[in-house]
């Protein structure tokens, strides 16, 4: 998968999961400890590395980020709605 096509398949997760009016922007680089990131002021940053994975794996890292924009914590309630989306997909 290209960024470009990346960037619009996060939009296309985000407008489907309610959220895509929170995000402020989308970024690819490269990250030293972690596959992907969420600030709370909707600023998506992913490792550049996300574009060779599985399809499946590319859903889930970003359902999870997406629904930090909702759920800032990985409670009950956050991996209910994780389970959910990916199993709809």
């Amino acid at each position: 998968m290209n960024k470009d096509r990346f960037k619009k398949y996060v939009i296309e997760w985000a407008d489907r999961i309610g959220v895509g009016d929170k995000i402020t922007s989308i970024h690819l680089r490269k990250m030293k400890t972690k596959l992907a990131s969420c600030s709370s002021k909707g600023r998506l940053t992913f490792d550049i590395s996300i574009l060779e994975k599985a399809k499946k794996e590319i859903d889930e890292i970003i359902v999870h980020e997406l629904l930090h924009l909702r759920y800032p914590n990985h409670g009950k309630m956050f991996n209910l709605i994780l389970k959910s989306y990916l199993k709809k997909k």
